[in-house]
């Protein structure tokens, strides 16, 4: 089944990450070491601009900042933070005479607050609670966003996460590809057969999508009916090819009857005079194309985007 990850994508068997920025290196160095005991990851940074950078590494799941820091102060960097990566916690470092109340930090987005002089024992449960709410909404969501028969991310799931992907991949530079899988033949099987048989198929595929992705990479979803789709980030040309192939082979050795898959593949492609709507729109335009060509020509294959076809000798 795939599981949902955590707000900023960090694995969820991996130690969760904690940005902390501050310009005292003692206090830097008290954190990190409180942090770390805690069984947490650690990365620490100067300054606003700094903790910024670092953001940028990708996977963390909370930020924990001082509010008065050179270049760009914790407040600064709340509203950045934010604004760039919405679902992040963040947790504010305030002294007795900084001029920013409780009520106004926040309202700017902070989950909470620790005063100086803190207390371990405070930094560790106000980080256990943040967690626990974490994983609370990761089960919450899995529940709204979950196709029940196969396990996958549903519809809805799918644009939340392509919408979530697609923005982060342009941030950080890396390619994603789109993969859009139908089962060819499958409303004859379904008539045939039934339909307890036609949900044991849809199953027995989703499952087929899964052993053949890369976990906690791609990202697989009952996109409606016997229709699937698959969000391949961190992949180069060939790689999704061979990803799709993967697909492809793995259900030719035990089809359902006479049903086949349809694979359509297509990269994402920034079009600066469009918006990120737009260009989504189009992503998943082009790979719905390319599988229905797939279709029209008999199924049973992988259809490229015209970018890819000429380079992959599997691409129809």
């Amino acid at each position: 089944m795939t599981v949902l990850s955590d707000p900023s994508g960090a694995p969820d068997d991996f130690p969760a990450k904690i940005l902390v920025a501050d310009d005292d290196p003692m206090i830097l160095e008290l954190l990190k070491g409180a942090i770390t005991s805690f069984g947490y990851q650690c990365v620490t940074a100067t300054n606003g601009e700094e903790a910024l950078e670092r953001l940028k590494e990708g996977g963390f799941s909370v930020v924990l900042t001082d509010i008065t820091m050179p270049k760009m102060d914790g407040m600064a960097l709340l509203k950045e933070a934010k604004n760039l990566y919405p679902r992040l916690d963040v947790i504010m470092i305030t002294g007795y005479a900084e001029t920013y109340s409780y009520t106004e930090v926040i309202k700017a987005g902070a989950c909470d607050f620790i005063s100086k002089p803190f207390n371990i024992d405070e930094l560790e449960a106000k980080l256990n609670r943040v967690f626990r709410e974490q994983t609370l909404v990761r089960k919450l969501e899995h529940l709204s966003m979950c196709d029940v028969l196969t396990g996958l991310y549903n519809r809805r799931g799918f644009d939340a996460k392509l919408h979530e992907e697609i923005p982060r991949a342009h941030r950080q530079e890396y390619p994603v590809f789109l993969a859009i899988v139908d089962v060819d033949g499958f409303k004859k099987y379904n008539d045939e057969h039934g339909h307890q048989a036609g949900d044991l198929a849809l199953q027995a595929i989703g499952k087929v999508l899964l052993d053949n992705t890369r976990d906690k990479v791609d990202i697989c979803c009952r996109y409606g009916g016997d229709e699937f789709a698959i969000i391949l980030p961190y992949t180069q040309n060939g790689q999704a090819v061979s990803i799709a192939g993967r697909i492809l082979d793995q259900y030719r050795k035990n089809p359902f009857g006479a049903t086949t898959l349809s694979i359509g593949l297509a990269p994402f492609i920034r079009r600066p005079e469009q918006s990120w709507e737009e260009d989504i729109e189009d992503l998943v335009r082009r790979a719905d194309q390319a599988m229905y060509a797939g279709k029209a020509a008999g199924g049973d294959r992988i259809t490229c985007d015209d970018s890819l076809s000429a380079d992959n000798p599997r691409c129809a």
